[in-house]
């Protein structure tokens, strides 16, 4: 028998391939396979509507798995995730509209760069930590997006620059559909990695570092390395989410990636759950479909209170506000926590005590 199996009292594996296994009980894989067969299918049983923000959070999905690497599994705190989807967006946006590179080149080149200069950007986290490596990451935000906004030869300044769809032979994922496959495809990618990521010798490396940085080092582990390329991972996929979004919406400009899209990204992790990559995807959801609920709640409210619409901005600030003080505060966790619970109460119900 080559196949784990399950009694009552725990759980055996019968081969090192088992044992390594990522979903090691078959009931788990028939799960995960169940939740992505609905995914695949989601597009044809909702509107273009429903399927255009499925697309908006498979790409925020992204960019939170990779700022979870950085923040929630190594530790380092970072408010310059906004403009690192920056350089990915218009990295994106030169090779395919200026340098006439084709999408498929320029999706991994974005990725690389954004990792380079992520990295670059990374490297005070040695002697930096808390918040003071926070305000080494807000200058980053504050450097890139001055950058942006200066260099018209390059980014277009303040007017933008217009991208094009992908397209793959004669076929073009000019549809809701069809670009919801291709950010599904590399969400579902982004996930594998990271999973597999801390079952490795690096992702141990990084959750030693975020544990206790000096014990790690005394360890053997080199603080440098693994800092630095954290912030390469993690920008990577940051970098892949911010090029995604520019070929999503056809047109990028520096207000696309000010300090407000940072902390959203921040308040994604946070709710969702630091350390988890499920959390990430959780909390990516959440906050994407947050403004569009209580916009629904305001066109509802607005029967009884005319005047309603006109202070939604500041409604949805404040309820923003409270939902990540209320979670902090009654469940650090995020919505991964929540998850688990649900599950341990399933396996329990009805002897929950």
């Amino acid at each position: 028998m080559r196949s784990p199996f399950v009694s009552e009292c725990g759980e055996f594996c019968t081969s090192y391939r088992a044992d390594m296994a990522l979903y090691k009980i078959p009931r788990i894989r028939y799960r995960v396979y169940g939740v992505l067969f609905l995914f695949l299918m989601l597009p044809w049983f909702v509107s273009e509507y429903a399927t255009s923000l499925a697309t908006l959070c498979a790409i925020a999905s992204i960019g939170a798995i990779g700022l979870n690497i950085l923040t929630g599994f190594t530790g380092q705190i970072s408010i310059g995730v906004g403009a690192f989807l920056g350089v990915g967006g218009y990295t994106s946006a030169v090779l395919t509209t200026t340098w006439g590179l084709s999408f498929w080149i320029a999706l991994p080149l974005a990725g690389l760069v954004t990792a380079l200069v992520g990295a670059l950007f990374g490297i005070p986290s040695l002697r930096l930590k808390g918040l003071y490596l926070a305000m080494a990451t807000l200058a980053a935000q504050v450097i890139i997006l001055y950058t942006i906004n200066h260099w018209d030869g390059l980014t277009g300044g303040t007017g933008g620059m217009i991208l094009a769809r992908p397209t793959l032979g004669g076929f073009s994922f000019d549809s809701e559909m069809s670009y919801y496959y291709l950010t599904l495809t590399i969400l579902v990618g982004a996930f594998i990695f990271t999973s597999n990521l801390f079952r490795t010798r690096t992702g141990r490396a990084f959750i030693a570092v975020r544990d206790r940085d000096l014990a790690a080092e005394v360890m053997g582990i080199n603080l440098f390395r693994y800092k630095v390329l954290a912030f390469a991972i993690s920008s990577f996929f940051v970098g892949l989410a911010g090029a995604l979004m520019g070929h999503y919406t056809m047109v990028i400009s520096p207000e696309h990636f000010d300090i407000g899209v940072s902390i959203e990204y921040l308040a994604m992790i946070l709710i969702g759950g630091l350390g988890s990559v499920v959390g990430s995807i959780f909390g990516a959801v959440f906050i994407t479909l947050l403004p569009v609920v209580l916009r629904e709640l305001i066109d509802i409210v607005t029967v009884y209170l005319p005047q309603a619409t006109e202070h939604f901005g500041a409604l949805r600030q404040m309820i923003f506000g409270a939902i990540v003080i209320v979670f902090l505060i009654y469940e650090p966790e995020g919505l991964a926590k929540m998850w688990r619970n649900f599950k341990d109460s399933c396996k329990l119900w009805p002897f929950s005590y």
